[in-house]
Order: structure tokens, then C-alpha cells, then sequence
């Protein structure tokens, strides 16, 4: 239902919906950030989207999600947290985060990105605790610009069938890295195949 719904609306406002649906990921919309990228891919992929443009969007999508996460962080960071704390579910990820960057340091930046929902409330904690800003976009944006350019390719590889893939990254947190690169590598690998044996059968004619 949500691929479809996606297709919908990124046909029908193209790469500003891809954007803004990235965009707004920061305050919660209850579409995976992971299918968005995945589905500019998959649109690219069959010609519907420009692929430098579909990627592009995801990416500077992305890149504005953390930005305005660090900036809220910084200049309204407590009343944030007192209010996502409000739910038992967002506390538990509240502390989780939390628990991530005493045990790992601003080194958390770079793996929160395998976690759902944790990912955008660490740059509030992290602007709260005093990282300057330069630190911490030297950090998060090239992680950032990794995780768009796995899933876009995610999208790209495997069309329609990139749902349930999502969904098992999704599913596996810190394992989920390992199971992305897999993924990747396989469609990789499975795309040289049958282009080169397409490439032979037209030589052969």
C-alpha cells in the first residue's frame, strides 16, 4: 500500500515530493524515509524520474533533515525532548539514542542512520550537548549521502520488490548494514549477469 501511494505522489509532484517527504521526515511522517529514496530509484529505473535529479532530491532531502534536526536541537532542544518524551515509545527512544552516544561517542552519528525514528532524534541530542556545527556536518553528511545512495540504488536494482527488502533492513538494526551491503552486492552482481549474457546474445546475432 505504501509503495503505491508513493508512486502516486512522487509521479505526480515529481522530485519536489521526494524532497519534501525526506524533509518532513524530521517531525514524524509515518513514511519510511528508506522507501522514499528506494521508490526516486525505482521511478528512475524505469525512466519515469531523471536519475542525477531523483538522487539529488533524496539526498539534499536528507541533508535538510539533519540540518533542521541539529538546528531545533540547538536552539529548542529540551522542550523537544520533555514533548517526545510524552510517549512511551519515543522515551524509549529518547534513551536508546541517548544510551548509543555515551557508549560510542559522536561516533553514533555514524551508524544511527540503521535505526528508525533513532536517527532523527539524535541530532537534537547531540546540538543539545554543544557539538558545533561544523563537527557535526562533517559527521553526518557524508553518512547521509551513503545511506541515500544504498537506497536509491536499493530502488534502482530491484523495482517493486525493494518494499520487502526495506522492510528487512529496517528490521534488523545493526545487522542492517551488513544485509544492505549483501543486498547491494547481489543485485550488483545479478545486473552484470544478465547484461553481459544480453550482450553476448546480440553479438551472437
Amino acid at each position: 500500500m505504501e509503495i503505491n501511494l508513493l508512486m502516486s505522489i512522487i509521479e505526480q509532484y515529481g522530485y519536489f515530493a521526494i524532497f519534501f517527504l525526506l524533509w518532513l521526515g524530521i517531525v514524524g511522517l509515518p513514511i519510511p524515509d528508506e522507501l522514499v529514496v528506494a521508490t526516486g530509484g525505482f521511478l528512475a529505473s524505469i525512466q519515469l524520474l531523471d536519475p542525477v535529479y531523483s538522487f539529488l532530491a533524496g539526498y539534499f532531502g536528507v541533508a535538510s533533515g539533519l540540518t533542521i534536526g541539529f538546528l531545533l536541537g540547538k536552539f529548542f532542544g529540551k522542550p523537544i525532548l520533555r514533548y517526545l518524551t510524552k510517549s512511551e515509545k519515543m522515551r524509549h527512544t529518547v534513551i536508546r539514542s541517548t544510551g548509543l552516544l555515551e557508549k560510542y561517542g559522536t561516533l553514533a552519528l555514524c551508524f544511527s542512520y540503521l535505526f528508525p525514528v533513532v536517527r532523527h532524534v539524535v541530532p537534537y541530542i547531540v546540538a543539545m550537548s554543544g557539538m558545533s556545527y561544523r563537527r557535526y556536518a562533517a559527521l553526518s553528511y557524508p553518512i547521509g549521502l551513503i545511506w541515500t545512495a544504498a537506497f536509491y540504488f536499493i530502488g534502482y536494482l530491484f523495482g517493486r520488490n525493494m518494499e520487502g527488502i526495506v522492510t528487512m533492513i529496517r528490521s534488523y538494526g545493526l545487522y542492517g548494514l551488513l544485509v544492505l551491503a549483501a543486498v547491494l552486492a547481489a543485485g550488483w552482481f545479478f545486473r552484470r549477469f544478465f547484461l553481459a549474457k544480453s550482450a553476448y546474445r546480440a553479438k551472437g546475432e
